[in-house]
């Protein structure tokens, strides 16, 4: 499907489909929603993938899940992906392209000449470029955010502007076809926004409702803000790794010329 033929609303069957909650039994919810190419990658947070994957399923979408190969990828929790694309299968067009984070996992995507270049053909096309998490970070070495506000996992989203892109705090931003979510759980926030941009209000709260999507965190909001006590330790926890990001950051600014 072209960017031009990407609908603005959901098809009355797929819409119908929802309605009759077709998740819960044995007839498929019907393929005639956007082609998603959705970047697998070995290191990826497993929630980061499968959390906008299930809105994207439930819109009725075609589901690419691109890498190199099609060996399966390991995931932070030991659950592999496996690819059902290849970069090489895919040529640019697909109207959503979306790339799932994982702290380590990103650092070496963003010195992966392969990957950029993929997701850069890619991204010159699509309608939506989209991630969550610190995927964009992988999106800005790409020289996919220049000029536009993002965001990303709350501990990293300050290396956003050494990749061209204004950093924001929200919890999914949108500038023009650009939308980026923060950390993993964030991924259902961001699926729901992207499915209202695509087929309307309607689909989104219908999609939220089958989902029983009603946060009410125990402890509150997992944010910086509401638990500033737990922030030394957490960073303290990943410093090693916050500097890996650092520097590939600055790496992709040099390249950039940022």
């Amino acid at each position: 499907m072209s960017t031009a033929q990407l609908p603005r609303r959901a098809s009355l069957a797929a819409f119908a489909a929802l309605a009759a909650g077709s998740t819960a039994s044995a007839q498929p919810i019907p393929r005639d929603g956007p082609e998603v190419v959705l970047l697998v990658h070995p290191g990826m947070i497993l929630l980061d993938l499968v959390a906008p994957m299930t809105v994207f399923n439930l819109m009725g979408a075609t589901l690419r899940l691109a890498w190199k190969d099609l060996s399966p990828v390991a995931t932070d929790i030991g659950l592999p992906v496996t690819p059902n694309s290849r970069f090489a299968d895919l040529t640019p067009g697909a109207p959503i392209l979306f790339l799932p984070g994982g702290l380590g996992g990103s650092v070496a995507l963003m010195d992966d000449p392969d990957v950029l270049g993929f997701l850069a053909a890619q991204g010159a096309s699509a309608r939506w470029v989209t991630s969550v998490c610190t995927g964009s970070l992988v999106l800005g070495a790409a020289g996919l955010l220049r000029g536009h506000r993002a965001t990303s996992h709350w501990y990293v989203r300050d290396l956003l502007p050494l990749l061209g892109a204004t950093m924001a705090t929200d919890r999914v931003v949108v500038d023009r076809n650009r939308m980026t979510g923060g950390g993993a759980t964030a991924g259902v926030d961001f699926g729901l926004r992207l499915a209202a941009e695509i087929g309307g209000e309607a689909l989104a709260r219908r999609i939220g409702l089958v989902l029983e999507y009603a946060p009410d965190p125990p402890f509150g909001p997992g944010s910086p803000e509401a638990s500033p006590a737990a922030v030394p330790d957490v960073l303290a926890r990943r410093a090693p790794a916050l500097a890996s990001a650092r520097a590939a950051a600055l790496r992709a600014q040099r390249r950039l010329g940022t």
